[in-house]
């Protein structure tokens, strides 16, 4: 098999199972590519899992006055390397990627029995041009089902928005008409950055009548 991501040619043990899950698998990444991503260390913010402190970070306290606990996990860091990756899944459209994640995807995701996931969506056109929902195809690699709760109207792509225009926005989720309400979610984004969607959309969740919600992004 060839590295999805240089074309090198894999072996097996080196994957994300192996280097850290201690499994054996057969990779989809050659041992320098698969190396080149980060795992959130030791040190990192108890609500949100950012690097670098070990108390509640700043972000998590202004969410906790806006009546959000924030209540969030994540896997690994968003280096170069990451940001590679998803220029290449998201934006080139090689939906072949959504394989690299799916065996650590798999063990953090199965600690969630008893929730059912919720995938954060992309609005009608956002589909239309990139073919496909990424988080879907993360979530699905990884052998787990999803329900199919929310919707997005059109709005100004995040990732062109910085941190203030991100928070500011109104949110442009809705939840489905006819739609009966789990009582514990577990809400699923690729990449966490302020928090601004996940925890949105937790808050709307939770005043629909969701008794437990949690977040859960691959990337923070």
């Amino acid at each position: 098999m060839n590295c999805l991501l240089c074309g090198q040619t894999t072996k097996c043990k080196l994957t994300f199972s192996s280097l850290f899950l201690l499994k054996d698998d057969c990779s989809y990444l050659c041992l320098a590519c698969a190396s080149s991503f980060e795992k959130i260390g030791e040190k990192y913010c108890p609500n949100c899992m950012k690097t670098g402190v070990s108390t509640q970070c700043q972000d998590c306290k202004l969410w906790c006055k806006e009546g959000v606990q924030v209540d969030h996990k994540a896997i690994f860091t968003y280096n170069q390397a990451m940001k590679d990756f998803f220029s290449q899944y998201k934006f080139d459209g090689d939906f072949l990627l959504r394989k690299v994640f799916a065996s650590v995807l798999a063990e953090e995701l199965k600690q969630y029995r008893g929730y059912q996931f919720v995938v954060i969506p992309l609005s009608p056109v956002r589909l239309l041009e990139r073919g496909f929902n990424q988080v879907e195809g993360l979530v699905e690699a990884a052998g787990f089902s999803f329900q199919d709760l929310l919707g997005k109207r059109e709005e100004k792509a995040s990732s062109s928005k910085n941190r203030s225009e991100r928070l500011a926005t109104e949110i442009p989720f809705f939840i489905k008409d006819g739609i009966t309400l789990p009582k514990k979610i577990l809400l699923i984004d690729d990449i966490y950055t302020t928090g601004a969607t996940v925890n949105r959309v937790k808050r709307l969740f939770e005043e629909a009548g969701a008794l437990d919600v949690k977040t859960f992004s691959l990337v923070r």
